[in-house]
């Protein structure tokens, strides 16, 4: 299959490209993303009215992942199936490479729960806390400050 044209065969709105490629679930979300600045077009920071060519580059910053680098290779203003979508773009090896070592770094990374050295107090370490909490205060107020009220001197 190949991707649907558009009215204008040269030009596409950037945020409808993207919801059309597929990164984004609905336009609004590629919107605000653009609006963010999660997304830059030929390396600069771009408006989502911004119209999109065969040949561009686009930087794309999608959830906590390390930006992926992408060349248009057809425009599309209308959603299709996924099959038809991934034709419109082409990753850069380089961006591949880049997430694939990100991806290998996530998986060998320690669990973070493991840090903990400890997890919820059992009944007895709550009990101790509570015995800590319900203790007098050592000494009294006057014995704790070096002025008293009482003090003849």
């Amino acid at each position: 299959m190949k991707p649907q044209p558009d009215r204008n065969d040269s030009k596409v709105r950037l945020d409808k490209w993207l919801w059309a490629a597929r990164f984004y679930k609905t336009r609004g979300l590629s919107t605000e993303a653009i609006d963010k600045g999660h997304v830059r077009l030929n390396g600069l920071p771009v408006k989502p009215s911004r119209e999109v060519k065969v040949g561009d580059t686009l930087e794309l910053r999608m959830h906590q992942d390390t930006p992926r680098t992408i060349v248009v290779r057809g425009l599309s203003g209308v959603r299709g199936p996924a099959p038809v979508a991934v034709l419109l773009y082409e990753e850069t090896e380089a961006s591949k490479k880049q997430r694939a070592e990100a991806a290998e770094q996530r998986r060998l990374a320690p669990e973070p729960a493991h840090s903990q050295p400890m997890g919820r107090p059992t009944k007895r370490d709550r009990r101790q806390i509570e015995d800590l909490r319900d203790a007098p205060p050592r000494g009294e107020w006057n014995e704790r400050w070096s002025a008293s009220l009482d003090d003849p001197d």
